[in-house]
């Protein structure tokens, strides 16, 4: 008789993927395929360190099962991946759960933690869990409305959620919505008619070549922190992207000079990203020659050391690790490299995306300022 099992994959990163394995093979509805496989995109740890990760387990593991008894009965009724005929019911937080451990593994630690914390304001908002058969649409509105009035929940003193946080957490939970339906755990799209949060525009702070000229000179207390930092100022390239590079994906010719073949953990996009010869000397100096380039850093281990090394420099700026990035961008619109030729080296998809450095950096704006000069009795 036709039979489904929950089996494991062991992956890189201490966790297991789990999949579905079929007793005998059937016709996979996304290759027309034959296969005895169905990955579930679940993964689990391979060693649970705290209560945590085991509940992570637990919940994912019981999340699979359920998908597993309704591929049995799908198989056995012959309707193995007909969408339209079985809906299957499930937490929509442990689902929740499951997407934002996915982002774990494709992007950077904060982004990872920015997903981590929207998923506690639903949690907050539904007052504990909710069955994916008794989300509606009510739900999606009464939600905007939620993050749009509560306070942050990491102050102690009652202070309203920014508008942009509030943004950012409601479209992850737009996206989640999506992936649900695309997984056939919702029967209908409730992303479709949800009214996103607009956010307000905020100045994007960024470093002028004299402030990094300061900084170079500025000690700080983890030297790589400072090669980091400045191999973003230098590439345009996400924390994310600096730290996955491999010296295999580093090349050299006559025509490119310095390049990268970058895939972007970001967008996934796979380009040569052409790099300076001050900034392949940053790569020299970490004492590295093949595999990973920087190595034993995290991002957990740069935020304060980058803190206090703004702060001794004398820089009266809210600057973070992503913006070196910004300089990077602002800068290379201030020395003449036109907004297409700078979106593409930040990787981004549309160039609107990279308008939003011409306000900080609007040449026009700046010569206008100094085409009206007047004698004020020798002031100048």
């Amino acid at each position: 008789m036709a039979n489904v099992t929950v089996r494991k994959k062991k992956l890189a990163n201490n966790k297991l993927s789990l999949y579905l394995d079929y007793s005998s093979p059937i016709i996979s509805p996304k290759t027309g395929k034959p296969t005895r496989r169905e990955f579930l995109k679940l993964q689990i740890f391979a060693e649970p360190k705290d209560i945590t990760e085991k509940t992570h387990n637990r919940k994912t593991i019981e999340f699979a099962e359920i998908i597993r008894a309704k591929r049995l009965l799908q198989w056995r009724d012959k309707e193995f991946g007909l969408k339209e005929n079985v809906h299957l019911n499930v937490s929509f937080v442990t689902f929740y759960d499951t997407i934002v451990e996915e982002r774990l593994n494709i992007g950077s630690y904060s982004n990872y933690l920015a997903w981590r914390a929207s998923l506690n304001y639903f949690k907050t908002f539904i007052q504990g869990d909710i069955q994916t058969n008794q989300l509606n649409e009510n739900h999606v509105r009464q939600y905007r409305i939620f993050l749009l009035t509560t306070n942050n929940l990491r102050v102690k003193a009652k202070q309203k959620l920014s508008i942009n946080t509030a943004s950012s957490y409601y479209k992850h939970f737009i996206a989640v919505l999506k992936k649900a339906h695309m997984r056939n755990l919702l029967p209908k799209d409730l992303s479709e008619k949800a009214e996103y949060i607009k956010e307000e525009q905020t100045h994007r702070e960024y470093l002028t070549e004299a402030e990094l000229g300061l900084l170079w000179k500025t000690e700080i207390k983890i030297e790589k922190v400072k090669h980091l930092a400045f191999f973003a100022a230098l590439t345009g390239l996400r924390f994310s992207d600096i730290i996955n590079l491999n010296w295999e994906n580093i090349f050299n010719d006559k025509h490119q000079g310095y390049y990268i073949k970058l895939r972007e953990q970001k967008t996934s996009n796979i380009n040569n990203h052409p790099i300076s010869n001050t900034a392949y000397k940053l790569l020299e100096i970490q004492g590295t020659t093949k595999g990973q380039v920087f190595v034993n850093i995290k991002y957990t281990q740069v935020t304060r050391p980058l803190k206090d090394w703004i702060e001794r420099s004398g820089i009266n700026k809210k600057i973070s690790f992503h913006n070196f990035r910004h300089s990077y961008a602002t800068l290379q619109l201030a020395n003449g490299t036109d907004i297409y030729t700078v979106s593409k080296l930040l990787g981004h998809k549309n160039v609107s995306t990279t308008q939003i450095y011409t306000k900080v950096m609007d040449k026009n704006k700046i010569e206008a300022a100094n085409r009206i000069n007047l004698d004020l009795d020798g002031l100048l």
